[in-house]
This record gives structure tokens, C-alpha cells and sequence, in this order.
């Protein structure tokens, strides 16, 4: 458009007669569609956004909303992959891994637990399949299909916990297996994340069966058990695999409030607890894992009163040090991984006799103290160890009247001596390396020596050494048997020293002795019991003795699983001929006189054949018997010791009596022992091999092992009383003051402080072992029982001793 054009449009409309609009005032601008859709020199407007009043400016847009879950989507998804890949699994915590010690008898019933935390790990398959479907039932239905988090199980329970239709965990058993066994109890966010993701990486690693059978071997159950076996044996007394639906259901119900539905415990609540069962059971029912028509019937089970004892109270205090000793001191199992705990250990002890043993010294002994007005006997000890000859399996043991109040094991300590126990070894030795008198004759039960007190022994180099026998009392010449009845000290010196006592104490070692059993010296003091060792170690050599010298270290152990699973591999016992059969079978017929007509006749009350001796330390500070029948190798040791100084002490006055003897007590408690353990089994006998020459007794003239030294205390006198014999167990005597034993020291002139003072004594001697005096026929073959052949030599004589109907209480 020109110039001349637009100015005769203005001219036109300014001076129109029609009237004008009304102009804007100064500074507004003409409200034109124009004004409105394009600002001055072309600048395009748009409209202005209206402004959101009231409520609306509360509400976020679709806008904000939707670009806040985008964020918060990759935030989360960020956030999961973060955990996920920060997290992991960790090692188990302490708690889930410290496991109880569980000690079985022989025939898997209970013997001790030990350990800080009672639980006992086993497989699934160890678990009745009712219980784990209790479990399942109780905790998460839904466990074999769902994945390791489910949300709509934590809505479910909180609708069931709400409506009253049972009080069901939130969290899936993988998410609970994880928080018992590789996390802390503690309530908070961070625990709660941890256990989120490592849930689900334990859910794609580990198989459902694994994470079950972690939950229920973590899951806490009340009375102290840790795991459902250990809830099984707490409630029931059974395992985990004789767990019924009803049982199962209990200790299901048990993981919701394990304090507050012990019905035992707290008997007011058998109410809340019986709903839990049926809740469980009915769950069971849903699922199909339990018939309608079994449940019906169903009944709950109360659990028992009582329950096996986890403390080490009576003997199993004992019994659990001396074979976790066993386990670590043959290499078995370290120390550490004892302490951890996990093992279930079959101990070779047998209930019934260890009952038995117990018994028996209760009967025989305990019930005769009277603590309150005789000091002495609270003094009082015994010990006793029992041992299968044919297997070397120690079957009882006893070691103090309760362990939680005497703390030293009786059966195993080393500082006692066994006084003339140890006389039967000389003779071992004696036969077994063909052993000569003095004067060269072979000794043999029937060789005849000089039995005068105080006599000086001949050929030992070491200085005068000259034994006192029991009572001063002298016997001229008596035959190894009968100084064996009597415990004569002066024959068994001499015949130490003819012996040699380094080859007396190389048998005695070879029997079972340890060889750094303390005092076990190389004197003529060895044959009367000088040596400390334990009552184990004498059931093991006298085992030894009945086997027919055939010896294998005892064993404690029979067998060792870790874990449930893993067997630990025992070491095979290896038996060897210690000593020859003719050498174990002729010391057999000795000792069966001892309790025959010697000082063990109290031993008869067994009912069966046996042999055995017995024997008194220093000042009757203890009092022994070891014997043994064909079937069974025992020892019984009284033992004299201060309550509170731990000192050795003289038993005289003990039990009422002037001085507890091996005769007494200790035979009594092996008597009745022996007849409780056998009870029922065939009664057996001795099938004995004797050496060549047993029944022959002429001493040549001139052997000065069989005659009296002109410097001995008194005469041989064969014919003189023999007052110091005959002494009855169970009667009161008067006391041998201490000091007047038969111990005596090589080089001192005066004899020793005494072994033996109190129990070797016998009424008769004489030989009960030969067949009436008859020489046992020759068998012709090239170790014709001499004594220096082994049990292999088929030419050695056979000469069974009488049996059973020659012996009897």
C-alpha cells in the first residue's frame, strides 16, 4: 500500500461524522484479535497458562506424576542392582554354627551333651517328613513354589493375623533361614535390606531342600534346643526321624512363642497352644500333606516332664572329658573343632553295666560312709574300669559319686600306686622269658622259695633291700602260688630281681602299662606295687592277661559322625601276642586260687570263674582289686584323698572298719558288678595252656632263693601259725600302724613304708590249678610249653583249668 493511500484512509476516518469508539487510555493497548494473537512489529504471542487456585494446587499434574515414577523406577531398578551386586552372602554367624557334643552309649541311647549351644545338625532325611510338612505348614505353606520374597504371603499373614484366623510370619522360610543362620536378631533397616537380597541370591544358589533343611537345623524351639533334633530330643526323648504329624506339629507351633507354649513350663497356656497344633495340623490337611481321616484321630502330645539331662551331673561330667581326651590325644579330632562342636560320638560303654558299676559301689561302699561322724570317710574315692578282654572296648567306667561335686575322673588319674596288683606281671615276666631261681631252677606256680619277713634278696646289686611281708608275719618255704594267695612280699622281691626287673618292667609295658607310668622303676621295689598307675591302665593289662596274652590297646570309641554326615575314620585296632599264651594262662591259674582260697574270696559273689588279686598302696591310702573271667576284665580301686587339699590319706577307720583292703570293698564291688553285667550270658571258662613244669615243686639244696639268709630277720619256719592271713574282709582288725608295709628302698637297711599292709592275706595256699599235682602231658610238638613259645605253637600243652563247677560263691 502507497503513501498517498494510506493517508487518505486516515483522512477518511478521522473526519467520519459517525461516532468513534472510546480509545484505551495511555499505556493499554486495543483488545482486538490482533492484539491478542501478535504483539507489535510482528511478535507472535501465545496464550498465557491459567493459574491453578484452590484444591487444584495440591493436586500434582499427570505431567509431575508421571515423570516421578519414571525417576523413582530407575532409582529402584538402580537401587536393586546396586544391593544385588553390593550384598553378599556372608560367612555364618557364630551362634548358627556352635553346635552340642552328643555322647552315645553303645546301643545309640543318650549318654551327655555338651556345649555352650544345644543343637545337633542332621540331613533332611533325618527329619520325618511330617515334621518338615508341620514346619512348612506353620511358617510358609507355599515354601516349594514361591520365590525367596513374596509379598502377597506378608499381606496374607497380616490378614490372617488381623481376622484371628492364626498369627502366620510375614517373612518366607528363606527370608527366616537367613536371619538365623548368616545374620543378627537386631530390628533394623539395614539388617532388613541385608536379608532382602541375600535371600534372593540364596534362593537361585542353593536347592529349597538345602534352605529347609538349614531353617530347621537353626530355628530356635525353646528349652534351650537349637534345631529340631535337639527340640526332639528336649521334648520327646526321640530323634528328628521318629518325629510323628502330632509331635511335629507341636514343635512347629513351638517356633511361634517357644517360651510361651511349653505347656510344661507354663501349663496355663495349654489353651493358646493346643489352637497353634490344630492351626498346624489344619494346614497340613489343606495341603495334603496329612488324610482328613488321620487327622480326626490326632491327639495332642504332651511332651515328657523330664527330659535327658544336658548337664554333666553323675558320671557323664566324667565320661565327656575322659573321651573327648581319648578323641584329641589320638589325633581323632583338634581341639578347636571339638569345641565347635557338631559331633555325635557312640561311646564302646554299655548302659546297663555302667548302671551296674554305679550300683555296685553305691551298695558296697558309699552306703556304708557316714561323713557326718567319721572324718576318714570323706575321704573317700573309687574308681573302676571294666574292659572286654576279646575286643579291648572299655564297657564301664567309674570315676566319682558325682563330677559336679568331685572333679578328678577316678577311672583314669595316675597318682596312686597299685600295690600288689602289680605281683601277677613278675610272674608273667617270669614264665614268659624262662626265668631261673638263684640257685637255677625254672619258675614256675609250684616253685618254692623263702617266704621270711624282712629277708634280704639276693643278687640285686643295688644295696640291701629286704621287704617287710603284711603283718611282720614269716613263711619259710611256700610255693610261688601260695605266696601269691598271701601276697608274700619277700618272694616276689626275690623273684623280681631273678626275673630281672627291667624285664618285669618290659612286660608289664607290653601287657598295657604306658611306659611313662610314673615310678614304674627298674628295682626289686617293681613287684610290690610301687608304680602310680590309673584303673584304666590295669583293666587294659589284666584284659590282656585273660585274652591269653593277646593285647590291642582299649578303645572308648565306636564311632564318630560330624555334622550328620561325615564319618570320622578310626584308627583299626591291631592285636598282638604281648607276652606267650603259656606265660598269660599260667599267671590265669595262679590268680584264680587268689580267689579261690586267697584274699579275693569276696570275688566269688560273681558266680563264675575268675581270677584276680588284690593289692594296698602305702599307708592304705588305697585299696585295689583287678580280676577278670573269661568275658569281662575289671578293676576296682579305694582311694584315700583330703577334700580340700587334694592330699593322699590313710583309709584306716574308713567304713567303720580298722583298714579297707583290697579283700573287702573293692572285691565286693567286683563281685556284684561282674554278676550284674553277665547276667544272662553263658557262663565261661578258662581254657588255659600251661607251662611245661607247673606242678613241680622240689627246690635243689643250696639255691639260696628257697633258703634263709643268715642275715634275715627270722628263720625259715614252713610249720609256724599263719597269723598274718587270716584276716576275714567285713570284720574289724586292729590297724597296722603306717610305716610297717613291704615297700622298702635299695641301700636302706630298714624296710620300706608298705605297699601292702593291709589286704594280702589268705587262709590256705596250695596248687588248684595243676589238675591235683599231675604234670600235664607233653604235646609233643617243638615248643612243648615251656613258656617261651607264642599261642601259634601247636605243640605247646594244653591244659584247661577245672571249670565253672569248681568255682563258686
Amino acid at each position: 500500500m502507497t503513501y498517498d493511500a494510506l493517508h487518505h484512509r486516515s483522512l477518511t476516518h478521522t473526519m467520519s461524522d459517525e461516532p468513534q469508539p472510546n480509545q484505551p487510555a495511555p499505556g493499554w493497548a486495543a483488545r482486538s484479535s490482533r492484539s491478542i494473537n501478535a504483539a507489535p512489529d510482528g511478535e507472535d504471542k501465545r496464550p498465557k497458562r491459567q493459574r491453578r487456585t484452590g484444591w487444584r494446587r495440591l493436586v500434582p499434574t499427570w505431567r509431575l506424576t508421571l515423570g516421578t515414577l519414571l525417576v523413582a523406577a530407575v532409582l529402584l531398578v538402580g537401587g536393586f542392582f546396586l544391593g544385588y551386586s553390593l550384598v553378599k552372602i556372608p560367612a555364618a554367624n557364630a551362634l548358627a554354627t556352635k553346635q552340642s557334643n552328643v555322647y552315645l552309649y553303645a546301643d545309640g541311647s543318650v549318654l551327655a551333651r555338651d556345649g555352650k549351644v544345644n543343637r545337633e545338625n542332621v540331613d533332611l532325611s533325618g527329619i520325618s517328613e511330617e515334621a518338615q510338612h508341620a514346619v512348612l505348614a506353620a511358617e510358609d505353606r507355599d515354601f516349594y513354589t514361591e520365590s525367596a520374597i513374596d509379598p502377597q504371603a506378608m499381606i496374607r499373614a497380616a490378614w490372617n493375623t488381623a481376622t484371628g484366623k492364626g498369627k502366620q510370619s510375614g517373612s518366607t522360610i528363606t527370608q527366616q533361614y537367613v536371619k538365623n543362620y548368616y545374620l543378627a536378631q537386631e530390628q533394623t533397616v539395614t539388617r532388613k535390606l541385608k536379608e532382602f537380597f541375600i535371600s534372593i541370591k540364596l534362593d537361585r544358589e542353593k536347592s529349597k531342600a538345602e534352605i529347609l533343611e538349614g531353617y530347621l537345623n537353626t530355628s530356635f524351639f525353646g528349652r534351650g534346643a537349637y534345631g529340631i533334633q535337639a527340640a526332639a530330643q528336649a521334648y520327646y526323648g526321640i530323634d528328628a526321624t521318629d518325629l510323628t504329624a502330632a509331635q511335629g506339629a507341636y514343635l512347629a507351633s513351638l517356633l511361634n512363642a517357644p517360651s510361651e507354649y511349653d505347656v510344661v513350663a507354663h501349663p496355663e497356656n495349654k489353651g493358646a497352644a493346643e489352637a497353634r497344633w490344630n492351626y498346624v495340623l489344619n494346614g497340613m490337611v489343606d495341603k495334603g500333606w496329612l488324610p482328613a481321616s488321620e487327622r480326626a484321630g490326632q491327639t495332642f502330645p504332651m511332651p515328657k516332664e523330664t527330659t535327658t539331662s544336658t548337664g554333666m551331673s553323675g558320671q557323664r561330667g566324667y565320661i565327656v572329658g575322659i573321651v573327648n581326651e581319648y578323641l584329641t590325644g589320638h589325633g581323632l579330632v583338634g581341639e578347636e573343632e571339638l569345641d565347635r562342636g557338631g559331633y555325635r560320638i557312640t561311646t564302646t560303654l554299655e548302659k546297663d553295666k555302667q548302671d551296674a558299676f554305679v550300683e555296685a559301689v553305691d551298695d558296697k561302699l558309699m552306703s556304708r560312709l557316714d561323713r557326718k561322724n567319721r572324718k576318714v570317710d570323706t575321704y573317700v574315692r573309687a574308681g573302676g574300669a571294666s574292659v572286654d578282654p576279646r575286643t579291648g572296648k572299655v564297657v564301664a567306667m567309674y570315676n566319682g559319686i558325682d563330677y559336679v561335686k568331685q572333679y578328678t575322673p577316678n577311672a583314669t588319674r595316675r597318682d596312686f600306686q597299685v600295690g600288689s596288683t602289680f605281683k601277677p606281671f613278675v610272674l608273667a615276666s617270669a614264665v614268659e622269658n624262662g626265668s631261673l631261681t638263684q640257685g637255677g631252677r625254672a619258675i614256675t606256680p609250684n616253685t618254692l622259695y623263702d617266704g621270711t619277713n624282712k629277708r634280704p634278696v639276693q643278687g640285686w646289686d643295688g644295696g640291701h633291700y629286704a621287704p617287710e611281708n603284711e603283718d611282720q608275719h614269716s613263711y619259710g618255704q611256700i610255693t610261688v602260688r601260695e605266696a601269691t594267695d598271701k601276697s608274700v612280699n619277700a618272694v616276689y622281691a626275690q623273684m623280681a630281681v631273678d626275673v630281672g626287673s627291667d624285664k618285669v618292667k618290659e612286660t608289664a609295658v607290653d601287657l598295657g602299662l604306658p611306659a611313662d607310668t610314673p615310678d614304674l622303676v627298674e628295682s626289686p621295689s617293681i613287684a610290690l606295687g610301687v608304680a602310680q598307675a590309673s584303673v584304666l591302665d590295669m583293666a587294659e593289662a589284666y584284659a590282656t592277661l585273660a585274652n591269653h596274652g593277646r593285647h590291642g590297646t582299649y578303645t572308648l570309641i565306636e564311632k564318630v559322625v560330624k555334622d550328620g554326615d561325615h564319618e570320622v575314620e578310626l584308627p583299626e585296632r591291631k592285636e598282638t601276642q604281648a607276652i606267650s599264651r603259656q606265660a598269660a594262662d599260667t599267671t590265669t591259674s595262679v590268680l584264680r586260687s587268689v580267689v579261690e582260697k586267697g584274699t579275693a574270696t569276696a570275688a566269688q559273689a560273681a558266680g563264675r570263674p575268675a581270677a584276680g588279686k588284690t593289692g594296698t598302696a602305702e599307708e592304705d591310702t588305697a585299696a585295689w582289686f583287678a580280676g577278670y573271667t573269661p568275658e569281662l576284665a575289671t578293676v576296682v580301686a579305694v582311694m584315700g584323698q583330703d577334700p580340700e587339699t587334694a592330699a593322699h590319706m590313710p583309709l584306716y577307720g574308713a567304713t567303720g572298719l580298722a583298714r579297707i583292703n583290697g579283700g573287702g570293698a573293692p572285691a565286693e564291688i567286683w563281685g556284684q558288678y561282674t554278676r550284674q553285667a553277665l547276667e544272662g550270658e553263658p557262663v565261661g571258662t578258662f581254657d588255659l595252656r600251661l607251662q611245661r613244669g607247673a606242678a613241680e615243686s622240689e627246690a635243689p639244696a643250696g639255691d639260696p632263693s628257697a633258703t634263709g639268709s643268715p642275715t634275715g630277720d627270722a628263720p625259715a619256719t614252713p610249720d609256724a601259725p599263719e597269723t598274718g592271713g587270716d584276716r576275714t574282709p567285713g570284720t574289724t582288725q586292729g590297724a597296722t600302724p603306717p610305716g610297717t608295709g613291704d615297700t622298702g628302698i635299695p641301700g636302706d637297711s630298714s624296710a620300706g613304708t608298705g605297699t601292702d599292709p593291709g589286704d594280702d592275706d589268705g587262709a590256705g595256699g596250695g596248687d588248684t590249678g595243676t589238675g591235683g599235682g599231675v604234670t600235664p602231658p607233653d604235646g609233643g610238638g617243638t615248643d612243648p610249653g615251656d613258656g617261651t613259645g607264642d599261642e601259634d605253637d601247636d605243640g605247646g600243652v594244653t591244659w584247661p583249668f577245672p571249670d565253672a563247677s569248681s568255682t563258686g560263691p
